[in-house]
């Protein structure tokens, strides 16, 4: 498995990370011996890279990784702050960030967080910018290693990049969600600011095995957040309702996809093509998902020809169906 690096910080993320959003169950009910396969199969396929946050299950994917993963000296963890009740949307202080990191270094049983990520905190937090400087001051306590955010939007990454010292910036980025590579990426290479793509096959759109009258669990964001009533629109089917996404990824497969490619492959190898990108943080309910999505970082770029057509098609044909600012 390739690895790249965080440039501001000395640390080495495989290019295929694993996101283990699901092992909370927000993507339907998970068994903890799934889990366990699941990163077990993680280790084996050479993913080192795993992102969480303390809301995921209220904590569960923490406690799971700590169980079965944090023993490892040669893996990298990132999780998350600032979702959480009792703190979102507006009760962020140092005492509030200071206790929920201590909480999620028990739950991952390490002693200092490798990566700390801003959890979607709204952007009047971050712009008083006093939540930067308690980072910085619970990195020198040792507490964490370093500190990145994860956005909604692109001018909230843009913020944080002209205002801080964030090392790395987590953004939806995917086929369907093609915005950052305009002028957000170019930025990030000149400030050494490393991006995490997170959601790359839109809440599971781009494995390109939905239909419009595919259904999902209580639990399951794609039901209870398919209109945004829950938190940003954007996180679930990024931004597009299930019928129109599904048309789309339809397109994409008839019209784009190489023969030789499945859509999962074409969309995780589409996010590496991009230098800006650090690592691609792909979801996976099944072991045998994890294979296939590591299989990506060992295919050959896609050439310069579809990369154009691709963009011309989110532009022409995407952008003016998704939902929220992007």
């Amino acid at each position: 498995m390739e690895s790249r690096q965080l440039k501001k910080a000395e640390l080495q993320l495989s290019s295929i990370g694993l996101g283990c959003w699901q092992l909370g169950g927000d993507f339907g009910e998970i068994s903890d011996e799934t889990a366990h396969k699941i990163l077990m199969r993680a280790i084996e396929e050479g993913i080192r890279f795993f992102d969480t946050a303390d809301v995921y299950g209220a904590g569960q994917s923490e406690r799971l990784l700590g169980r079965y993963i944090s023993q490892r000296d040669d893996v990298v963890i990132a999780t998350k702050y600032g979702r959480g009740q009792g703190t979102y949307p507006d009760n962020y202080n140092f005492n509030n960030l200071r206790d929920s990191v201590l909480r999620s270094q028990d739950r991952l049983e390490r002693d200092t967080i490798d990566l700390l990520q801003l959890h979607c905190v709204p952007f009047d937090v971050l712009k008083k910018r006093d939540i930067f400087d308690w980072l910085e001051e619970l990195q020198a306590e040792g507490q964490i290693k370093s500190f990145g955010a994860s956005v909604e939007t692109i001018e909230e990454a843009d913020f944080c990049i002209k205002h801080s010292n964030v090392v790395s910036l987590q953004i939806i980025f995917n086929l369907l969600r093609q915005e950052a590579t305009r002028s957000l990426f170019d930025s990030a290479l000149e400030n050494d600011v490393g991006i995490i793509a997170r959601l790359p096959l839109a809440s599971g759109l781009l494995t390109g095995k939905f239909s419009a009258d595919s259904t999902f669990e209580d639990g399951d964001h794609r039901n209870f957040n398919k209109d945004g009533d829950a938190f940003n629109v954007g996180e679930t089917f990024s931004g597009l309702t299930l019928e129109k996404g599904v048309e789309l990824v339809s397109k994409i497969n008839d019209n784009y996809k190489p023969d030789a490619l499945s859509m999962v492959q074409l969309a995780l190898r589409w996010c590496l093509d991009h230098s800006a990108v650090t690592s691609v943080i792909a979801g996976a309910s099944k072991p045998d998902q994890v294979s296939q999505n590591v299989h990506a970082a060992g295919l050959e770029p896609l050439p310069d020809a579809l990369h154009k057509k691709l963009d011309a098609f989110y532009q022409d044909e995407v952008k003016p169906h998704v939902r929220g600012e992007i």
